[in-house]
């Protein structure tokens, strides 16, 4: 493969000098995008099957949200250093075809009333330990299909579509469950993967891997530059607990929010999709506003308004009652807030992340925030059901509501907050290597 400066592809042609001209990049964009909504769309969509037609207590359904965030913080830092060794092309290709049979064989099975929780269990950690590869290798792969100087334009596509699918994958997962059932809306989401599997194997240039035969020492040391790094960069160490503190949180809203909608508001499957779908237009409007607000008003400021807005919005919700003729447009209002916000921080936080990390550390630095950030997420929902089981549904989504406020205090006490309108340049760092190695 030609490097990533080089401007002529393996066919001997300049490579465009658009990056959207650029077709294995289309595909990429393409497959990750769909591949993202259907992750982040089974996020809802297993819950909502395991309440809806599973009768799941809220115990259980802390337990099967936190079996399918579990790989995260397994996983993810080995994965890291084992998809340098191969194509990542190959990687997501694979994952794509194991997360359709999975979601595949959940629709087949719930049709006929074949899958009960057990199953459910597994069908969830096997998503989420795929979901771990594709992500870690989606990544990877960016930096070694475009030029150089194509890096930020790329990784802004590749992480807008993430951060959107983020906030919007749970929306349709709403809306899919609500407007058709819980099997049809898995076979949806496995339909997702489907399609991205169709555009990844696309992607013709030939990457360059690593030897496969590292010593173990090797991938260890190579984890623990990528931890060294982040801890002793005052920025990505409060990116790290910042984001530690509302994946936290919000996994426990979410695991009582999904039980409190059609329990305690008596809300029907379509209302519920309707107030979920919600967060999607915000998101839109938060991309959009990220691309002009840090410019004006600086990083600093808009990162702690957006994240207290976003996330204080939820605060509101446990005072809903299902006899109110204001509970659904006031939902759909707060997904609405929290999805602007969301979206905000994702790009702000992303863009901060890219700035101040030197090209040699990008995919451990994000690996390890990630594994740290999301790393907790298994645990919130696990508290989330423990609450929602001995406090009752709406003292418990007030509390965890009011635990998510803990992530734009962290920031205000830190050096994100005095970030201004320009972000500092990435400094050298001995930890990064030269050679094949990314």
């Amino acid at each position: 493969m030609p490097s990533a400066s080089s401007a002529v592809s393996d066919s001997g042609r300049p490579v465009p000098s658009s990056l959207w001209r650029d077709s294995d990049f289309r595909r990429l964009w393409v497959g990750q995008t769909v591949s993202q909504l259907g992750e982040h769309t089974g996020l809802v969509v297993l819950p909502l099957f395991a309440v809806l037609t599973l009768n799941a207590s809220a115990t259980q359904l802390g337990v099967l949200r936190a079996v399918g965030q579990a790989p995260i913080l397994l996983l993810s830092l080995f994965v890291g250093a084992w998809v340098d060794r191969w194509r990542t092309r190959t990687v997501m290709v694979l994952t794509d075809v194991g997360r359709t049979l999975a979601l595949g064989a959940a629709a087949v099975a719930g049709l006929f009333g074949g899958l009960g929780l057990p199953a459910l269990f597994v069908i969830a950690f096997a998503v989420g330990a795929l979901s771990v590869f594709f992500d870690v290798a989606y990544q990877a792969s960016l930096v070694r299909l475009v030029k150089r100087d194509q890096l930020v334009r790329g990784n802004s596509a590749l992480e807008g579509s993430r951060s959107a699918a983020q906030i919007g994958g749970p929306a349709l997962g709403g809306a899919l469950v609500s407007l058709l059932s819980a099997p049809i809306a898995a076979a949806s989401s496995a339909l997702f993967f489907a399609l991205s599997f169709l555009s990844i194997r696309r992607i013709r240039r030939v990457e360059s891997t690593a030897e496969r035969l590292e010593r173990p020492a090797w991938v260890w040391r190579r984890i623990h530059e990528g931890l060294r790094f982040v801890v002793s960069d005052p920025s990505l160490r409060t990116v790290c607990l910042a984001s530690a503190a509302f994946q936290f949180s919000f996994a426990a809203v979410m695991t009582v929010y999904l039980l409190f909608l059609p329990r305690e508001l008596h809300l029907s499957g379509t209302a519920v999709g309707l107030a979920l779908a919600a967060a999607g237009p915000g998101a839109l409007l938060g991309s959009m506003l990220a691309a002009r607000l840090p410019n004006r008003f600086g990083y600093g400021p808009v990162l702690l308004a957006a994240a207290a807005l976003g996330d204080g919005v939820f605060l509101c919700v446990p005072a809903l009652h299902s006899s109110s003729a204001v509970t659904v447009p006031a939902l759909i209002a707060a997904n609405f807030v929290f999805g602007a916000g969301g979206q905000l921080v994702n790009v702000a936080v992303m863009a901060v992340r890219q700035t101040v990390t030197p090209d040699g550390m990008q995919g451990r630095a994000a690996a390890t925030i990630t594994f740290v950030g999301m790393g907790l997420s298994p645990l919130g929902s696990l508290l989330g059901g423990f609450l929602a089981a001995e406090w009752g549904l709406r003292t418990s989504l007030l509390a965890t509501a009011a635990g998510m406020m803990l992530s734009p205090v962290v920031m205000a006490l830190s050096p994100l907050a005095r970030l201004g309108r320009t972000l500092p340049a990435a400094p050298p760092t001995p930890y990064a290597r030269k050679g094949p190695r990314p």
